[in-house]
């Protein structure tokens, strides 16, 4: 008698082959990595391991299929108030079996489909006379072709019931199909984040907004109906992040290759340069060389000497006094917070620029695109793009909770690729920014105390400031058209030393005891991108739980 296997079965079998074919995807393009990030693991060095398997395994072609499979086993329908209605509004484009398809999936979420045929305008008129839009009500608008999950509609409700009040904007993750039906390329979104939205819209297609007749009027007027609904809608209240895969896309517009060139502030307010150095000449001849090309009407240096004790140097800070250049002594065991808190009382500027002395300046305008970010009402450190020396990129924002502390985001990644849907070119809010080089107004620097000189003397003092900045409104801002080379901590060197190990072991401890690190997600990051990584890679362990 032969024994048929159980569907469950079946799939734990095809989860485990699929992973195995995930693992050899990884070793075959990347056979150097793999292996070492093997070796990690055999030592039991599993936090670097991961860190070294994550980018690689999420390359796999396969990676995303093994992980919607794992997530498939978790999914489950809360119950909603079957009240809350939520209408498709479905831009028909002439397609048939495209549109087919759209009602197909629309038919199991509970959701009503209306299809907005040809001419649009009419269709959308029509639509704001019905009774029930008078006051508004819940629209997905969508296209045809595009399909939403069987559990969207109760994910929907779910988060209409808990949100607040004034939330006008639902949206989720999505993915794309291929020409097969197949899933791929998902993208998991941060939460609201208006000045990423200004540059690459992550909100048209994979959305619920609420609206009534009165948009539905304005919308029938636009070329790009759905795009203006859905703009009206954030404009008009708040904007709430669905973090789960719920809209499974035909297509999607692509992030821009390319930035607009921000438009300067007419007026830049004094700044302040604070630059810590011990000894390293050549590093400072540099760095102060690419602040005199600098663009910028008021412009004071400081350079905070640590007991520089090389003669070179010595004759060179002399010059500097003698051409105007503030020189302050700060003698001591080296604490970063503690020497840029006592030039920050020294300086006079509106504006301070923390800035380490193994910068190199590419362009002159670039503190003049960081000032103006710094004196928005809203923003409260601003961060530039750093790349290495050899054009790979070191710092594109700072993500909290990667290796259970803090990482620079997209890491090494060359700044032409692609990327993480270009997140590392597009200005955006972040959680942090390097303190290698800061832009912030000086009176919102003072009100939150500055940089915190009894627990991070040296790491993290950066990520403290931010996080207490962005505690009173005052949120981090990632700004790449500002571009810096950053000669990473090349002047003072790594701490390998015993003495310089255990202190960053304790000022990691001060971070997750203070900021939980440990344990929050970066709300401008997502849970199922893999905390052991910099590259927003997808994490294979992660598991989508209901909310």
């Amino acid at each position: 008698m032969v024994t048929i296997p159980s569907r469950g079965l079946l799939r734990r079998i095809a989860y485990i082959w699929l992973g195995l074919r995930v693992h050899f995807d990884a070793f075959k393009m990347f056979p150097g990595r793999y292996l070492t990030a093997t070796k990690w693991w055999l030592l039991r060095k599993r936090v670097r391991a991961r860190g070294q398997f994550a980018p690689i395994l999420s390359g796999s072609p396969r990676a995303y299929e093994y992980w919607a499979l794992r997530n498939e086993r978790h999914v489950s329908c809360p119950r909603t108030d079957a009240d809350i209605k939520l209408f498709a509004l479905i831009g028909a484009g002439g397609n048939l079996t495209k549109l087919s398809a759209t009602l197909q999936s629309l038919a199991t979420s509970g959701v009503e489909p209306i299809v907005v045929g040809e001419p649009a305008n009419i269709a959308i008129r029509s639509l704001a006379a019905r009774h029930e839009f008078a006051k508004a009500q819940w629209l997905i608008p969508m296209e045809a072709g595009d399909l939403i999950a069987s559990q969207a509609g109760a994910a929907y409700r779910m988060a209409i019931q808990q949100a607040e009040p004034s939330c006008t904007v639902l949206y989720a993750d999505d993915d794309k199909l291929d020409q097969f039906g197949h899933r791929k390329d998902p993208y998991f979104k941060p939460d609201w984040n208006p000045e990423l939205q200004q540059h690459h819209d992550i909100l048209t297609g994979a959305c619920a907004i609420c609206a009534d007749s009165a948009a539905l009027e304005e919308a029938a007027e636009q070329s790009d109906w759905a795009f203006f609904l859905v703009a009206k809608a954030a404009q008009q209240g708040s904007v709430a992040h669905i973090p789960a895969v719920l809209h499974h896309r035909a297509a999607r517009k692509p992030a821009p290759a390319e930035v607009a060139r921000l438009s300067i502030s007419d007026y830049l307010s004094p700044a302040s340069v604070i630059i810590p150095i011990r000894n390293r000449v050549d590093l400072l001849r540099t760095c102060i060389s690419g602040l005199r090309s600098t663009d910028y009407p008021e412009l004071e240096i400081i350079v905070a000497n640590n007991d520089s004790d090389d003669a070179a140097t010595l004759a060179y800070l002399r010059t500097l006094a003698g051409e105007g250049v503030t020189i302050l002594d700060q003698p001591g065991p080296f604490n970063y917070s503690t020497i840029n808190n006592k030039a920050v009382n020294a300086a006079r500027g509106e504006l301070l620029c923390l800035m380490n002395n193994d910068i190199e300046v590419l362009r002159s305008d670039w503190l003049a695109m960081m000032a103006t970010q710094a004196q928005r009402r809203d923003v409260g450190a601003v961060g530039a793009q750093l790349l290495y020396p050899d054009g790979r990129i070191q710092h594109a924002g700072v993500v909290i909770g990667v290796g259970n502390a803090a990482g620079h985001a997209h890491r090494f990644l060359q700044p032409e690729a692609e990327g993480y849907f270009r997140r590392h070119a597009l200005p955006q809010f972040v959680s942090a920014v390097t303190g290698a080089c800061l832009v912030v107004r000086k009176d919102r620097f003072i009100a939150v105390g500055g940089l915190d000189e009894s627990n991070f003397a040296v790491a993290f003092n950066d990520v403290d400031l931010c996080l207490k900045l962005n505690a009173r409104g005052w949120q981090s801002f990632y700004e790449p058209r500002a571009l810096l080379v950053h000669h990473e901590s090349v002047s003072r060197g790594h701490d390998a030393d015993p003495v310089g190990a255990a202190r960053f072991a304790t000022e990691l401890a001060a971070l997750q005891r203070i900021w939980r690190t440990n344990e929050i997600v970066d709300p401008y990051h997502h849970p199922m991108l893999s905390r052991a990584s910099e590259q927003f890679a997808l994490d294979l362990t992660a598991t989508m739980m209901p909310r």
